[in-house]
Order: structure tokens, then sequence, then C-alpha cells
């Protein structure tokens, strides 16, 4: 079960291997021996790729679940033990891959003596119980939980690797050509390429081919390995933007727009002074993010050259 929750975490056996410091042969046969007691199939293989099946998928989000609140539960634990424990933040786990662990190293120059333990974990969770001291979590402004911050929005739109060639979508024909990469993590329309193509009045295209991914940051780094085009949100991804990893692309007409945040969650009403020290950390970095937005606010097709 750990072998498939690691394949199904990163949509890869070589990767998964690489995780689990076995080989892949080894995740292999364990996965084949996890299909065989359970006489069905849970993965799709083709060439080069695999993917759920519907009932893959399923055990997944269970599976995924029930591991990721007992790796929590044993590190709290043992966190519990230390003379000095460390401050502990729970959130999505692209929020950890795509916008804090690029951003960590300037805290950790900051306050060097504060330990920190990251939790990637895309569930709602009780944080005393979890024994978790921050947790950052995504929902609209409506639905903040009482007592969180606002950290920020999200802007939504097409983007690409370079190679791929297209800087504009402002024909179907791309389209038509081109595999698109969907996120199905979010059943918002902002998320959906289906709802991006009506409000560009091409209903009814159909890409060469479309690849689905549950998780954003995968669906990113296929994205920079050139695998097809994919809606970006700009708050994690800008530094790919930036450097040319990613090109945003204009569409003659604005697509859904997104009425979701960020927010954080403290634990404690007084925070432990390590804990203070990341929350207003936390808080002022994301005030730099709403700001790079806000002066770059117009979506791609309203931008100046």
């Amino acid at each position: 079960m750990r072998s498939f929750v690691a394949v199904g975490r990163r949509m890869s056996i070589t990767l998964a291997a690489q995780d689990l410091f076995l080989t892949q042969s080894a995740v292999s046969r364990q996965i084949h021996g996890l299909e065989t007691a359970l006489g069905m199939t849970l993965f799709e293989r083709a060439h080069r790729a695999i993917r759920f099946t519907p009932e893959g998928e399923r055990l997944f989000l269970a599976a995924d679940a029930a591991m990721q609140q007992l790796q929590d539960a044993i590190g709290a634990l043992q966190a519990s033990q230390l003379a000095h424990p460390p401050v502990t933040v729970t959130a999505s786990i692209s929020f950890v891959g795509l916008w804090l662990l690029p951003r960590l190293p300037d805290f950790q120059h900051r306050h060097p003596k504060v330990e920190v333990r990251l939790s990637a974990n895309n569930n709602i969770v009780d944080l005393r119980q979890e024994g978790l001291d921050i947790a950052i979590r995504y929902c609209t402004q409506e639905q903040m939980p009482a007592g969180a911050r606002r950290l920020f929005g999200e802007t939504v739109f097409p983007v690409a690797h370079p190679s791929l060639g297209i800087t504009k979508l402002d024909d179907p024909d791309i389209i038509a050509r081109s595999v698109l990469l969907e996120f199905e993590g979010d059943p918002s329309p902002c998320w959906r390429w289906e709802a991006w193509l009506d409000m560009q009045g091409w209903p009814g295209i159909k890409p060469k081919g479309v690849i689905r991914f549950n998780l954003f940051d995968q669906m990113i780094h296929a994205t920079i390995a050139g695998q097809g085009i994919a809606l970006g949100r700009s708050q994690f991804i800008r530094p790919m933007l930036d450097d040319g990893r990613l090109t945003a692309l204009a569409t003659p007409q604005p697509g859904p727009r997104s009425n979701k945040v960020y927010c954080l969650l403290q634990r404690d009403a007084k925070p432990s002074q390590d804990a203070r020290a990341l929350i207003d950390w936390i808080i002022a970095e994301a005030r730099h993010t709403d700001a790079a937005e806000a002066a770059d606010v117009s979506p791609p097709e309203h931008r100046r050259p």
C-alpha cells in the first residue's frame, strides 16, 4: 500500500522508487501484488505514462489520506519528545512544493535556530489533535474559517513551455493540434478547459489529447517538460514565468475567474516565539506575492508585450 500511495502521488513508478529507496522492479512487483490481491487493475499503463483506473483513484484518495494521517501522527509524537520541538506547518502539496519551499531558505537564514517541519497534506485536520502549529487552507473568501488570515488569491491563465512555439491562443486550430493538461483537483470553472474554450467562442473544439492530473504541481512539472498546455496559477508559477521556463498565453477573451484564496490558521492564540516568527514571515511573503500580482494584475490577453 505504501508503494501504491507513492506511485499515486508521483504518477511515476521510477520517481516513486526513488522516494522509497527501492528499485523500480520492486515497486512494480508490489503494485502487481496489490492488484492481484484485490482482483482489479489500479493503474492503466501507456507508453511512458500511467494513470489511475476509477477503482485506483478511489483507493488512492482513501489510502493517501490514511497514510498522511499516520505520518503526521508519528511525526508529531516524535517532535513532542524533543527539547526544542519544530514548528509544524500543514499545507497542500502544491503550496508546499511551489510556493513555500522555494522561499524557505530565506526564513532559515533569518531564523537559523527555528526548526520547521512540513506536512504536505490536502486534507482538513484538527491542528490541536494532530499536533500541528500552522495550517494553510484554500477556500473562498466567504468560507474562510473563523480566525483565519487571508494570504493571497489566485489568478489562472493558460501557460506552456517555450519549446512548443506557442505565444498566444488566438485560433481554435492551436487547440486542435495541442495536448491539454487538466487539473482535476478543483471543480471550479477556472480549472476546466471546457469552460475556457466556451468563453473563447470555441465550444466543441477537441484537442489532440488530454492528460489529467490530480496534483497541481505534477501538472506544472509536465508543462515545463513540454508535454502540453496547462492552466497555471500565477501566484505559484511567477518565478517560472520570469525566468522563461513557462510562457503566459494570451486569449481573445478572459477565462473564468477564481474566487478562491489561501489563508493561514494558527493553532494557538498566543503561539510560541518560534511559531510566531514563522507566521509573521509567511504573512510578509504572502504580501510580496499579492504585490507582485497587483503590479501585473491584468490577465495575459490584456498585457502589453
